[in-house]
């Protein structure tokens, strides 16, 4: 298969033993009641197999709604995915499985969703900060609090449990290029994902709304940490793309995410990035 031909949202590619494993969100219906996820493997990022099933939701009574953003890091020689499930009570959370290897299968492996029990909460990401305390950066959404928050939190060594209050980053109105809205209409946020530059200069990439178009945002931290005030640049896409993330593919800098923002249409693209040490940009 090509890119073009995998209809996926939220793409997310883990680089294992030079293999590139790419999950997403089943697109069908934006990802509601999809029965999990798959992952596709290729060794050139050109050329990927067929759908594997690597997650399946309703084994484990987690198809109740929704089936968002799966990414997978490697930590301590095992592989956790973050995803968006709805809980029990019907707000969405953010879970962590874990499996043997990139392909799966996994398996739940949280003590339940890491994000707060009375949010509605989405799109959790893996940050290990420079003293190697792990965190989830997710966000609150706009659909429980109007202005959707990019937030904080710290997890257990083991990551299964978070540790303390969530911690606030900043909300979607927060930019000075965000739109100006009357009071009452939403702002939202979503797809955190967190990259250090060459320098040490932390990024936090994630998306919203500029204009009625889906847009990927960036923003840097200004002490190089997770408890820094972030700075808002300027968007790095504009066009209806966007919950993205970036990889290393040998010596290159990509940044994926899913393009056009409509369901059954939208498909994984890549853009080569370059890092000045001071931040990232679109390559021309």
């Amino acid at each position: 298969m090509r890119l073009d031909e995998i209809n996926i949202r939220d793409p997310f590619v883990l680089c294992e033993n030079e293999r590139y494993y790419l999950y997403g969100t089943r697109a069908v219906d934006f990802g509601k009641h999809t029965k999990g996820f798959d992952v596709y493997i290729s060794d050139d990022l050109i050329n990927w197999s067929n759908a594997t099933e690597c997650f399946n939701s309703s084994k484990y009574g987690l198809d109740r709604e929704v089936n968002w953003a799966p990414e997978v890091h490697k930590y301590r020689d095992s592989f956790y995915m973050f995803a968006t499930f709805t809980q029990e009570n019907g707000l969405r959370g953010v879970y962590i499985l874990k499996a043997d290897n990139p392909k799966g299968p996994f398996v739940p492996y949280s003590n339940g969703a890491v994000t707060p029990n009375k949010w509605e909460c989405l799109d959790g990401t893996l940050y290990i900060s420079k003293g190697g305390v792990p965190y989830l950066v997710f966000c609150h959404e706009h659909t429980q609090i109007i202005d959707g928050t990019v937030c904080y939190i710290r997890l257990s060594d083991d990551l299964k449990n978070s540790i303390g209050e969530p911690v606030y980053m900043f909300s979607g109105s927060t930019p000075e290029w965000a739109d100006k809205k009357p009071e009452g209409e939403h702002y939202i946020t979503d797809g955190p994902f967190m990259y250090t530059t060459k320098t040490g200069e932390l990024i936090l990439i994630w998306s919203t709304f500029i204009k009625g178009q889906y847009a990927q945002c960036i923003a840097k931290s200004d002490n190089g940490e997770i408890d820094g005030k972030f700075i808002h640049l300027p968007p790095l896409i504009t066009d209806d793309g966007g919950h993205g993330m970036i990889f290393k593919a040998q010596n290159r800098i990509i940044l994926t995410f899913h393009t056009p923002n409509k369901s059954l249409s939208e498909r994984p693209v890549f853009k080569e990035l370059e890092d000045n040490g001071n931040a990232i940009a679109v390559k021309m």
